[in-house]
């Protein structure tokens, strides 16, 4: 049987991919979103028209949602799957999500229960996973400790839309405190920016910025959440992961903190030692099975579920102090396949714990391997999806 599988470069294509090969699919590569230059959608939808045509797939799959996609296969009464691997993703509350033919993934329940009613039977929620086989082979018999603490990722300051507004003082000072206590009542979301932020301020982003987001094919106004996720999200994350760093290298001492990143590091702590990009295929799996503890800091417009860098440290068998989020436990246990922090002392407490008690430290990166490898691999996610994308299909029959 065929699929159509339309590229874009994700990082994520890869395995899933190879996950929907061993299921027994033949894959039908739509490069379109590869080309280096800018393609029109008429020219994208007459591509994708003319695949399903030659190649009759039994559906056709993304990762993260693409509208023109969802109205082409409506149009001809074909199958749509796609899996969010990002969040937010703004595209899901394009009106095309209403379409009946669609089967959306998403990972962060939140984000799930934000759209759900706006096409109930053909939106789900379903968690990441990690593409362990491939994750095995990179690290091979890869022994030993090169690092004591790690994190691999950006500090987001280069992704910053936030930083680079021109805010009045007095709406710039109101946000300001606003973050500042949002990073200091909770180590995830934005729950307390959703419940004060107000709605001049929410316009007076928009006003400010020319590119903002148009909610004008979406199936409401969208400004508030662009607002809070694209602009105050990546801003408390930037000054959050910078504050992290700071604190962790800086009480863990004699013990080294090790940052990954391509990111400006020069607001950083001389204590952080800085080790530039780690190529995600190649160096990353390595650094994560040869670190004591990989640190994760989730971005704060993932309101719940949990980032692809979590389900790949386990992968590969590597011990993890996360923030803990609100979905942690529907899937892992805390203490048993990872360990989670609630607070920065709480994260400098067991950071120091677990750098000098290596026992317990080995046996939970191990649990954390062994249960990802049973139940949560890629390969696991997408016979999830393929046998609901076929319920779906019998009861609708």
């Amino acid at each position: 049987m065929n699929i159509i599988f339309y590229r874009y470069d994700s990082i994520c294509e890869p395995d899933y991919i190879d996950a929907l090969k061993a299921v027994g699919l033949t894959i039908i590569e739509d490069k379109q979103g590869l080309s280096e230059n800018t393609l029109s959608v008429d020219s994208k939808i007459a591509h994708l028209g003319n695949l399903i045509a030659d190649h009759k797939p039994l559906f056709v799959f993304s990762i993260n949602f693409f509208p023109f996609i969802a109205m082409v296969c409506e149009r001809i009464k074909l199958p749509y799957v796609c899996v969010s691997v990002d969040c937010p993703v703004l595209e899901i509350y394009n009106n095309a999500i209403k379409s009946p033919y669609n089967r959306v993934f998403l990972f962060d329940q939140k984000q799930y229960e934000s759209i759900k009613d706006a096409n109930q039977n053909c939106i789900f929620h379903l968690p990441l996973g990690a593409a362990t086989v491939r994750l095995d082979a990179t690290i091979g018999d890869t022994t030993g400790y090169d690092y004591d603490v790690s994190f691999i990722g950006s500090l987001y300051t280069e992704k910053d839309p936030y930083g680079e507004l021109s805010l009045p003082s007095e709406i710039s000072a109101s946000l300001e405190e606003k973050m500042q206590c949002q990073l200091q009542e909770s180590i995830y979301g934005l729950e307390y920016i959703e419940n004060t932020i107000t709605d001049k301020e929410i316009q007076c982003i928009k006003d400010t910025d020319p590119n903002f987001y148009s909610s004008a094919l979406s199936i409401r106004n969208l400004d508030r959440q662009i607002a809070i996720d694209d602009y105050i999200g990546y801003h408390i994350t930037a000054m959050e992961r910078i504050k992290l760093m700071n604190l962790l290298a800086d009480n863990i001492q004699p013990f080294n903190l090790d940052l990954f990143t391509g990111s400006d590091t020069t607001v950083l702590s001389k204590h952080v030692r800085k080790r530039g990009l780690a190529k995600s295929f190649t160096d990353m799996p390595v650094i994560f099975k040869k670190s004591k503890i990989n640190l994760n800091t989730t971005m704060r417009s993932i309101r719940s579920g949990l980032p692809q860098r979590i389900w790949d440290i386990l992968g590969c068998g590597g011990f993890l102090l996360t923030n803990y989020q609100p979905e942690l436990d529907m899937f892992l246990t805390p203490g048993v396949h990872l360990e989670t922090y609630r607070s920065h002392d709480e994260l400098i407490e067991k950071a120091n714990y677990y750098l000098t008690h290596d026992k317990e430290r080995e046996e939970i990166a191990l649990n954390g391997y062994r249960k990802v490898c049973a139940e949560d691999t890629v390969l696991h996610r997408v016979i999830v999806i393929i046998k609901t994308i076929m319920e779906n299909m019998e009861n609708n029959s």
